[in-house]
């Protein structure tokens, strides 16, 4: 039985010995699945090895190789290596015998170092004052009906005037206070092609090709909902375009660095 309810369908993988899940083709975008609920997969099975509690989430590369269909997903995994500190895997998403998207995370316990803090002054347009995503509900993909958020600062989707930036403000709607790690890593994935902003109307195809993530907050130790993210094209040439990204919780802490190559059809 498929499922749109995100919390059941990472308990389902979480439970289950075979690393399976189902989802149906509300998380979809196109031909494949929201590429941060098919990324969030891979560290709900890796963290089935993992055989202490003390080791965060420090970093997670992604590889979008095919479309992740709806319908029934496998997850394989691997510990490729258990240092004394580091614990380094892979896991496959596969679909029909395929494998549809890879992805490698560094696992690393806390230890007494130098610490460096963001020095930016965050102070962000509220989101009331944004323009929410029901608003904008026909430029947007169906996934984003289970999350809670506004474009603000311009930059937004098809709005016909090309901005280097995309601001936005986003939460879920479901809580996913027993799956910290998926939770921000979906968030993270939330932005579209910041070069989005330049045509005025859909649908321009567009998918991520490769993703990685770096965390200099733990998620699990994150406890607001709303995040807000800041995103900038830093360049785009032969269908293809570039962009990072920043995610703050609430309180204004910088949780995440986000880095995308990415293509679109116009």
């Amino acid at each position: 039985m498929q499922s749109s309810n995100l919390n059941l369908i990472l308990t389902t993988l979480k439970d289950s010995k075979q690393n399976t899940t189902v989802f149906d083709e509300s998380w979809s975008q196109g031909r494949s699945a929201f590429g941060g609920i098919a990324a969030a997969f891979t560290v709900t099975a890796m963290q089935k090895l993992l055989r202490s509690n003390n080791h965060s989430l420090r970093s997670l590369m992604v590889s979008f190789i095919a479309p992740v269909p709806p319908g029934k997903v496998k997850i394989e995994t691997k510990t490729q290596r258990t240092g004394k500190n580091v614990v380094q895997m892979t896991g496959d998403v596969v679909c029909d015998g395929s494998v549809c998207l890879q992805a490698m995370a560094a696992f690393g316990k806390p230890r007494e170092a130098l610490r460096v803090n963001s020095t930016k002054k965050l102070n962000p347009t509220p989101r009331e004052r944004g323009i929410a995503f029901q608003e904008h509900a026909k430029r947007i993909p169906s996934f984003l009906r289970f999350f809670e958020g506004a474009w603000v600062d311009g930059g937004y989707p098809f709005a016909g005037k090309l901005s280097r930036e995309l601001k936005m403000w986003v939460r879920h709607k479901t809580n996913l206070k027993d799956f910290p790690l998926e939770k921000l890593i979906t968030i993270c994935d939330i932005p579209p092609p910041v070069i989005l902003s330049y045509f005025d109307k859909p649908p321009v195809p567009s998918s991520s090709l490769t993703w990685s993530l770096e965390f200099l907050v733990p998620p699990e130790d994150i406890t607001t909902e709303w995040f807000y993210l800041e995103f900038i094209v830093e360049g785009a040439k032969d269908g293809y375009t570039q962009q990072s990204g920043k995610i703050y919780d609430e309180k204004g802490r910088l949780c995440a660095l986000s880095r995308q190559c990415m293509v679109y059809f116009s």
